[in-house]
């Protein structure tokens, strides 16, 4: 339960709504209350009025319009009072949902790398709507609980202290039962929310690979696998609903044992003369408004175990620390870069790993040059771009852009001068001018085409029946690899960044493409730094300068001219590519 202290920043802010919402509470439940007493009155009254002869129809309409006008008055103030709480409720779910992916986004690249997507959707949503159920109705049915429970006991204290004392007998019942069934509830529910993350993830990953189950004709595989999942989670929740559903009859069971004792001993007293019938149905009347706040009770108790464990949940991720943020070292006063870098002795290693991906790099790069990497799969050519926009932190060693430590940069500083195509090319289900327009809400449509034109994308478009308004499907699964990259390298450019960084952007993209895209960057990258990763050397050998990349180590380093000269790693790829090419053309 302490997990859910962490909502009262939240309850803070509205405060005073919830104060509101609790008045209405304490008004509605004093008509409620009222209500039974005046019953009792009138049965009384109706008793005299049958034995004496003296009956009048104004007495009765006089005790049947009052419980009318004390009923009205409660229905509009519970009324109020789910206007006010439970609407409270859905509004710090929708804070807390959005403080939620706010922290996420905050996270490094790392966190996502090890955390299922299915388990954050998970907590996204299942989660903290079972949270909500804690901050709405479970602030809601306690607070009406305890004053109908207290204020009923009070008016049958005034009634009959001694029946009320024996009514009460169960009640010891009642927490001993709650205490030991609710946390066994706290356990099975949190089994199923984890059971619920594995479901999620293997829904996802099947969505996401449609295509490769498809060719691999796995299609029976991937239902038996989810059929296994789903029957485990079915299990779970079974097991769960069991606990849950001895709640509420053992709670029919102890109120109805109060009735019991409260009939029989009652009965005695009104046979004896010691109590009215009216005040007996009265007191009746009270342990039938207590039937609610006992079966609540109990249901209640479930939903804040519920709402504790999924808030356990969610607290593992609120209390993840980003590796890569701004501290105290950063420098608010830099406020834009020239975009000049160097790596001093920059070593970089995976936590939880032993070998360095990056080992003792030393790398200039001025200004307004253009930087090609090259090396085998596995060498680190892209890790040592994450390092750049910080999507990585340097574990060793200083990286400095213009000659200031790149952790004194803020970091939206930074990465806003950074246009990044990642070796893994990420499109939205938007139109392709929002997916271009992404890295800039402010660029007009001439801006777009203009983009799209260098990345060579807009010939592409203008086929398409509705040009840059053209709804791409999940991961832009409508366009064609190549597509997807220029779309990509039109996002980045858009930018006008100081930094561009293409990792091996153009892979898909066929040779006399690529070459028209090469032509027009040309002109974009006299104005910025550029740093180019390809295995294909007809995209980097007219780079200012090249470097190779084999185990983490910078091993060859000069122009296209000097590297073929050496007679190195560079010299055989190109070899081998020039010898493809002819075959080719051949």
């Amino acid at each position: 339960m302490k997990s859910l202290l962490r909502l009262l920043p939240y309850l803070t802010k509205y405060k005073a709504t919830l104060l509101w919402g609790l008045a209405t509470i304490i008004v509605t439940n004093i008509f409620t209350v009222a209500s039974p007493w005046i019953i009792g009155d009138a049965i009384d009254e109706l008793k005299r009025g049958l034995e004496t002869g003296s009956l009048r129809h104004d007495d009765l309409l006089w005790y049947a319009g009052l419980i009318v006008v004390f009923a009205s008055i409660a229905g509009v103030m519970l009324f109020l009072t789910r206007q006010t709480i439970i609407v409270v409720s859905r509004k710090i779910e929708y804070d807390l949902r959005n403080d939620f992916l706010s922290h996420m986004q905050k996270l490094p690249y790392s966190f996502f790398q090890n955390t299922p997507t299915g388990d954050l959707m998970a907590l996204a949503t299942n989660d903290i709507s079972a949270v909500r159920n804690v901050l709405g109705p479970g602030i809601m049915y306690p607070s009406d609980t305890l004053m109908t429970l207290s204020m009923s006991l009070v008016l049958m204290f005034v009634k009959d202290w001694q029946l009320t004392l024996l009514a009460l007998i169960p009640m010891p019942l009642v927490s001993i039962a709650v205490y030991r069934l609710g946390k066994l509830i706290h356990e099975k529910f949190n089994e199923r929310q984890e059971q619920y993350a594995l479901l999620t993830t293997k829904a996802q990953e099947n969505l996401s690979g449609a295509r490769v189950v498809k060719a691999y004709v796995r299609e029976e595989y991937e239902i038996e696998q989810f059929r296994k999942v789903s029957w485990e989670y079915f299990k779970k929740n079974l097991v769960l609903a069991k606990a849950q559903s001895i709640m509420w009859p053992l709670m029919f069971i102890l109120v109805g044992l109060s009735l019991l004792i409260t009939i029989y001993v009652g009965g005695l007293k009104v046979i004896d003369g010691e109590m009215t019938i009216g005040t007996l149905t009265a007191f009746f009347t009270y342990l039938s408004l207590l039937i609610w706040p006992m079966i609540a009770f109990g249901w209640v108790t479930n939903m804040w175990q519920q709402g504790a464990a999924s808030m356990l949940r969610l607290a593992k991720i609120f209390d993840a620390v980003p590796d890569i943020r701004d501290t105290e070292k950063t420098d608010g006063t830099i406020q834009s870069i020239d975009g000049g870098i160097e790596f001093r002795g920059v070593t970089f290693a995976h936590k939880d790993t032993q070998n360095p991906t990056l080992k003792k790099i030393n790398l200039q790069i001025p200004k307004g040059s253009i930087l090609a990497i090259v090396g085998y799969t596995g060498s680190g050519k892209s890790t040592l771009v994450n390092l750049i926009p910080r999507l990585y932190e340097v574990t060793e060693g200083e990286l400095l852009i213009d000659g200031i430590d790149i952790k004194k940069i803020p970091l939206n500083v930074l990465r806003n001068s950074i246009g990044y195509v990642p070796q893994e090319t990420f499109l939205f289900s938007e139109s392709i001018a929002e997916n271009i327009r992404y890295g800039d809400d402010d660029a007009n449509r001439e801006l777009i085409h203009e983009a799209a034109e260098i990345s060579q994308i807009s010939k592409d478009v203008s086929d398409f029946p509705q040009r840059f308004d053209t709804i791409l499907g999940e991961r832009g699964i409508t366009l064609s690899g190549g597509q997807k990259q220029r779309t990509s390298i039109a996002r980045a450019i858009l930018r006008k960044p100081k930094i561009l960084i293409l990792d091996d952007s153009l892979s898909s993209v066929d040779t006399h493409t690529e070459s028209e895209i090469l032509d027009r960057l040309r002109n974009v990258m006299k104005e910025r730094t550029s740093i180019i990763i390809s295995h294909r050397i007809s995209t980097v050998q007219h780079a200012d300068k090249i470097i190779v990349l084999d185990k983490g180590e910078i091993v060859e380093q000069g122009t296209h001219d000097e590297l073929v000269a050496l007679g190195g790693i560079y010299a055989g790829l190109y070899e081998k590519q020039q010898l493809e090419k002819e075959l080719e053309e051949l």
